[in-house]
């Protein structure tokens, strides 16, 4: 198999699958009706190698994609897209009450939760509901109601395309950031695999992001449990955010924005209802989805591109919105912001 121009449309190999001029339409929860030139759905780590090694794939970029929760496609992809689709879930050990879960790539992230706390473990419950796949989480660092993955990352295996073997990356190696990390700084060299979280027996719930004591207080359920916490915050989350499944998302669209205190303390002075929290480095962290409001943009659409009427944070796809436009919508509202506030809001999920 050495060029693709004669290979049939569809070529099934041991642990792969490779399709041509492939629909990405029901794979990017924005519901951008995007092609590929070459879909490749890997279903064993051990076939990476010699899917990669194809001369139409190596010779050219490669988009790795989870369950494109976490992506806005802007036109389509000349290139191959690569998805992997491997499964399992296993406690590799465990001394002390601390206990390591593997998770391979293809697994769902929510069902990952829902594993852990079956088995009674504790640290992944504020990460409940979090749309994608396990091996997108830490490529984002994916955080919410006060708790980031990257500290619960004992060590992320992945293909190193530069290289061309599997590498076992530790925590520190990961370069974990604010919804940022080595993977997503380097796309084009990692393809991560699998993860290994460390987590505990012992619960240490994190209840002091707002909303959550009152939600739970609202379930009237008793003493907190990490199964309660992970209710609780599944219960924040379908209220807050449009559900993919009925309006085409990709969750929070705008990063927090950071500034330095001087920054932060002249906006506040000038704005005194806008969130802010002090960082331990002495920068501030401020709310985009506070600044998007406060400009207008809450709720407002051009075609079927828009904001959500929900949530200020949210690109929505109305229907049939390109790629493009929803990528135009939303520079929109980043100039608008930067306008108005003198802040630039940066996108949270990889614009391709």
């Amino acid at each position: 198999m050495n060029d693709f121009r004669v290979a049939p449309a569809r070529l099934d190999g041991n642990g792969y699958s490779i399709l041509e001029d492939a629909s990405l339409a029901g794979r990017n929860t924005l519901r951008v009706n995007a092609r590929a030139a070459l879909l490749v759905d890997v279903r064993n780590t051990d076939a990476l190698a010699e899917v990669l090694a194809f001369p139409l794939i190596a010779r050219q970029p490669l988009l790795v994609l989870g369950e494109g929760s976490n992506m806005l496609l802007t036109g389509d992809v000349p290139g191959a897209v690569l998805t992997l689709s491997t499964r399992g879930i296993t406690i590799t050990a465990e001394s002390n009450g601390q206990v390591l879960v593997r998770a391979q790539a293809g697994e769902n992230w929510n069902e990952l939760v829902h594993w852990t706390l079956g088995h009674g473990l504790s640290g992944l419950e504020n990460l409940a509901l979090i749309p994608g796949t396990v091996g997108a989480a830490p490529i984002q660092n994916i955080g919410a109601y006060g708790v980031e993955l990257g500290e619960f990352v004992d060590q992320v295996e992945a293909w190193d395309r530069q290289s061309g073997v599997l590498v076992q990356l530790d925590q520190a190696a990961c370069g974990f950031a604010y919804r940022d990390s080595i993977f997503k700084r380097d796309p084009a060299r990692y393809i991560v695999t699998a993860l290994q979280l460390r987590l505990s027996r012992t619960p240490s719930l994190r209840l002091d992001y707002a909303g959550v004591r009152e939600e739970l207080t609202a379930m009237d359920a008793g003493e907190p449990t990490p199964p309660l916490v992970a209710e609780a915050i599944s219960r924040l989350r379908r209220r807050k955010l449009p559900d993919p499944a009925l309006i085409g998302n990709a969750g929070s669209f705008f990063k927090n924005p950071i500034v330095d205190a001087a920054s932060a303390l002249g906006l506040k002075q000038q704005h005194a209802t806008l969130p802010l929290w002090p960082l331990p480095d002495g920068r501030c962290k401020l709310s985009a989805a506070w600044l998007i409001e406060q400009s207008g943009f809450k709720g407002m659409r051009e075609g079927d591109a828009g904001i959500a009427a929900q949530h200020a944070l949210v690109l929505v796809n109305h229907g049939q919105a390109s790629g493009a436009a929803l990528w135009a919508f939303a520079q929109r509202v980043q100039s608008g912001v930067a306008q108005r506030f003198g802040v630039l809001l940066e996108a949270e999920p990889r614009i391709v």
